[in-house]
């Protein structure tokens, strides 16, 4: 096994997580490897149907019946076309042990840039009483961290990446550095009206994006060109995407090295130095191993890929991880339980239709128990994110009098999906296969996590309560459904390695570093000790520019 050059930070992943700890890094002057298990993508060039129409995209961008067998789940539920596929993980060249312990859909990247090119953009800042609730309620484990900790690295994410979106001064959902929002469209603003008309307190507000309406020259970004084409890769930036705006800023700084294609297998640990002292990785071109040094060690592979790294650094012959002395890494699995969706058709204003096609839509802010426990039989809450749109007629009869009808518009239709929030559970766990290993040496992972009676309370009141919105608000033929619920399908997993005060009860401190190391940080989703009902990518990339600013400060003070 051969050992290479030594760096001063090593980062594994390159998601949103990972990008902007080798940005903060190498701007604040350490010499950076980052290692990705993915294939090389890079910002314009390597957007294969960026801008293309469907008739230029095989099968017109829908995945034929004999790609939708060819893996477990991600083409089956509807994650993946032939025009983001690449940037997507083949579930049957690197499985986990899916027929074994409890159902999960792991969606994995398989692209440098991870989960930055394929993510939906969703940018919500947390909120005083997300940080509390565990404490509050006695449920899982109290974050050693609050909302003030945290917000002025959300202004500085914010500042920086773009976020559109509309000031609401909203307790339960804090304001942001916000671009002009998108503009609703007129059958939105009509609901907004008769929604809040209807229901005084609830909200019906712009979405909060990641997609830019304004420039950002600095970094050679052009706003939203209104294409909803981000999952291709967006040549013009307008979205943040590690390709397009913290790899750039690593890379000029001249102190980046990025190896793609390198699956990480596991941490090198002195346990007598309580140090992470190198990360071994295989070529997944050549199958090589090889291990690299360094001081300094921020694992954002994503919350269960981090997870399963972690658990597989251990002593030779040993099933304990060198980072579970507390007994809690792989416990407290979480996800949003999302499967309740509800619609309804808006009247009137049919000669109107929306120019473009805008990324995103509306959003409607948790409701429930914002004052404590209102006797809902359930902790926490949910938020709606929907859209109103007017689809193409569908086609009747034939020949001419059908192709004219086609050129025409139904209805307008109201959608929107619930999206709740899974308490952290301790027997909601990951492990090791004890037998089974991939194609680079690995074990498996196993899952067992489950949503609970909570959750499906929850759910079950999101669907009454979404009904009873549209119909009070004039909506017809109002309808909704729920689907099977699955943890990983709505692809917020977290925890795994969450933060806590007590060594004996957590792996992360309140900088999500680590106890037993405390050169190793994990700053993705794995940190996590609750997970509210937002969507949580900006949290990630707050932490981490928090805690880069934290190791960087430590080693000058000499603590690293």
């Amino acid at each position: 096994m051969a050992a290479t050059n030594k760096f001063d930070a090593i980062v594994i992943g390159s998601g949103v997580s990972g990008g902007f700890a080798a940005k903060e890094l190498t701007e604040k002057g350490m010499r950076v490897l980052m290692l990705d298990r993915g294939i090389m993508v890079e910002h314009q060039t390597d957007y294969t149907y960026d801008g293309k129409p469907a008739y230029e995209i095989p099968a017109r961008d829908m995945m034929p019946p004999e790609l939708v067998k060819s893996d477990y789940f991600i083409t089956t539920h509807g994650y993946v076309s032939p025009s983001t596929q690449k940037y997507y993980n083949n579930d049957r060249l690197n499985p986990y042990a899916y027929d074994e312990g409890s159902k999960f859909y792991w969606i994995r990247p398989a692209a440098v840039g991870g989960k930055s090119l394929i993510w939906g953009r969703w940018c919500f800042r947390w909120s005083p009483a997300d940080f509390e609730a565990n404490k509050k309620e006695n449920v899982g484990g109290d974050w050693p961290i609050r909302y003030d900790d945290v917000s002025p690295w959300y202004d500085y994410v914010e500042k920086y990446i773009g976020v559109s979106g509309s000031r609401e001064n909203l307790s339960y959902l804090p304001d942001s550095q916000f671009q002009p929002p998108m503009p609703m469209n007129v059958a939105e603003k009509w609901f907004k009206q008769r929604l809040e008309g209807a229901f005084p307190g609830r909200k019906l507000i712009n979405t909060r994006l990641s997609n830019m309406t304004e420039d950002k020259p600095d970094q050679n970004r052009s706003k939203c060109q209104v294409r909803n084409q981000c999952g291709r890769g967006c040549s013009f930036g307008a979205y943040f995407s590690t390709q397009a705006v913290t790899l750039p800023a690593a890379r000029a700084t001249g102190r980046l090295t990025l190896r793609s294609d390198a699956v990480v297998t596991n941490l090198e640990y002195d346990p007598q130095r309580k140090r992470v002292t190198g990360v071994r990785f295989v070529d997944a071109k050549t199958g090589q191993a090889e291990t690299v040094n360094a001081d300094i060690v921020f694992l954002c592979a994503s919350a269960m890929a981090s997870t399963q790294i972690l658990m597989n650094s251990r002593a030779p012959g040993s099933t304990k991880s060198y980072f579970d002395n507390s007994g809690t890494l792989g416990r407290y699995v979480m996800d949003h339980i999302f499967r309740v969706g509800i619609t309804g058709e808006i009247p009137g204003m049919q000669e109107y239709i929306e120019f473009g096609r805008r990324p995103g839509g509306v959003y409607i802010p948790r409701f429930r128990n914002n004052n404590g426990d209102e006797g809902l039989g359930f902790k926490r809450g949910y938020g709606y994110q929907g859209s109103a749109r007017r689809d193409p007629a569908k086609p009747q009869g034939f020949g001419a009098s059908m192709k004219q009808g086609m050129r025409q518009y139904g209805p307008w239709q109201f959608s929107m999906g619930a999206f709740g929030e899974c308490l952290p559970y301790e027997d909601n766990h990951v492990s090791l296969h004890p037998d089974k290993v991939d194609r680079f040496g690995v074990p498996l992972m196993r899952f067992d996590v489950r949503f609970r009676d909570n959750e499906l309370k929850m759910m079950a009141d999101a669907r009454v309560q979404g009904e009873e919105m549209l119909k009070k608000a004039g909506l017809l033929n109002v309808r909704s459904s729920e689907d099977e619920h699955v943890p990983g399908d709505a692809i917020h997993e977290m925890g795994g390695a969450r933060m806590g005060r007590d060594p004996r009860a957590s792996v992360l401190n309140g900088f999500s570093q680590a106890h037993d190391a405390p050169n190793l940080f994990v700053t993705d989703g794995a940190q996590m000790a609750s997970i509210s009902c937002i969507n949580p990518s900006l949290t990630f990339m707050a932490l981490t520019a928090r805690a880069a600013d934290h190791a960087v400060n430590a080693k000058k003070a000499g603590l690293i």
